[in-house]
């Protein structure tokens, strides 16, 4: 190379091309955030930094709700986070913001482990609503769900992640009660009306929504199957409706017993319908969503776990030993991996019968090993009910509880495509 090619190539250009903006560290990494979701990120954590910090979501579960009444206003009618699926968004007033846009608010409030009705109104009843009802159900019901004014729990009488499909086949099980006993059962009444008996317990918000998604069993052993129906709960009280709120391992998750004595009930949209399939269809959406509040809690715990590593030490408390930064970086990688497959879970078109559940259990592990670890890293302090540390393994042992366990997510989606990726038959 002679001299005048390297000054050619050494010369710096008159006008440089604009340097592109610094990657936000908490981006997916293969997948950037558009603008608006950046927006959304920022104004959702500053508000749950404001209103869902550690005394705030103490005093929120006291209340007889379970969450912060006025934090769900602000997420619902100014996020538009209670807004229905995207699907018929535009007829009924939802922002039509997609599955990652709500996936990115579910880890926010997973970091924060903020008590809301998102779970329960948001992820797992507003899609039924949505894919099942009446244009009549859906011209009353949607609207009042964007805007934050109604709440809905799910009542299912069987474990509720076999009734979404993710650890087993929901139309191979019982789990709605069979035959003329057992689980929820539906009877109709000689004006065409529906009556509700039986139980579901464990469910999400089930004492403070306004309206009740039941499934149940009807038409006994000659025309068995399984319907939804709707149950608006009246503050004043509903003939035949028994709500009680029960004690949960994670307060942030607010249970209930919900018991229905020849309660009065309306079908949720018209026969024949393909009950089972939106419940799996919604179960598969809801995975991806419950994985994005878990990792976002194991990263929270993990950042408050490095944070008190890296605090000076106090005179009669020993610094740190190497190995803690070994774990603290083992974790880190685990809690990425399953960031990453729940952010790519998310952008798919419409998520697959294995990517949600897959995500889910990924995500419930990372939980339970950063949350685990995040107690012993404390030490003798992060045992106790009262530390920031403890809130965090609530969640990961009522997650999995509730929603796994991790084995049996695996286990039906190799059950789904073949233990090696290919389509089962």
């Amino acid at each position: 190379m002679n001299a005048a090619d390297h000054a050619a190539l050494t010369a710096s250009p008159a006008d440089p091309p604009a340097a592109p903006p610094p990657a936000d560290p908490a981006d997916p990494p293969a997948a950037p955030l558009t603008e608006e979701q950046r927006e959304l990120r920022r104004t959702l954590r500053e508000l749950l930094a404001e209103r869902a910090g550690p005394d705030g979501n103490r005093t929120a579960t006291a209340t007889p709700e379970g969450y912060d009444t006025a934090l769900w206003t602000r997420m619902s009618a100014t996020l538009g986070l209670a807004a229905p699926a995207p699907a018929r968004t535009e007829e009924h007033a939802g922002t039509g913001r997609g599955l990652a846009a709500l996936a990115l608010a579910c880890e926010e409030t997973g970091r924060a482990l903020a008590p809301s009705p998102l779970l329960a109104t948001t992820v797992l009843t507003a899609p039924l609503l949505t894919a099942l009802g009446t244009p009549a159900q859906r011209a009353e019901l949607l609207p009042r769900l964007a805007d934050g004014s109604l709440t809905c729990a799910l009542a299912v009488p069987g474990p509720l992640a076999l009734a979404l499909g993710l650890t087993g086949d929901n139309t191979a099980h019982d789990w709605a009660g069979g035959g003329r006993a057992g689980g929820i059962q539906a009877t109709r009444t000689a004006d065409g009306g529906w009556r509700l008996y039986g139980e579901a317990t464990r469910v999400l918000d089930g004492h403070s929504a306004g309206l009740i998604v039941v499934a149940a069993h009807a038409g006994g052993f000659a025309r068995s199957r399984t319907l939804l129906f709707l149950v608006r709960a009246d503050p004043a009280g509903v003939p035949g409706l028994v709500r009680t709120r029960q004690p949960a391992l994670d307060p942030t998750r607010a249970q209930a017993t919900v018991q229905f004595r020849d309660t009065a009930a309306e079908l949720l949209g018209e026969e024949p319908a393909d009950v089972l399939g939106a419940l799996a269809t919604a179960g598969r959406a809801a995975a991806v969503l419950l994985a994005a509040e878990a990792v976002g809690a194991a990263r929270e715990a993990l950042d408050r776990t490095a944070a008190h590593l890296d605090s000076p030490a106090r005179p009669g408390r020993p610094a740190p030993f190497p190995a803690a930064r070994h774990r603290l970086g083992d974790l880190h990688v685990q809690v990425e991996a399953a960031r990453s497959l729940t952010h790519c879970a998310a952008r798919e078109p419409g998520p697959g019968p294995e990517s949600g559940p897959l995500a889910l259990a990924h995500a419930l592990e990372a939980l339970r090993a950063t949350a685990g670890e995040s107690v012993q890293l404390h030490g003798g302090t992060g045992a106790t009910w009262e530390h920031e540390a403890h809130r965090y393994f609530e969640r990961a042992a009522s997650d999995e509880l509730l929603f796994g366990p991790a084995r049996s997510l695996r286990a039906r989606a190799a059950e789904r495509t073949g233990p090696f990726g290919e389509v089962a038959a």
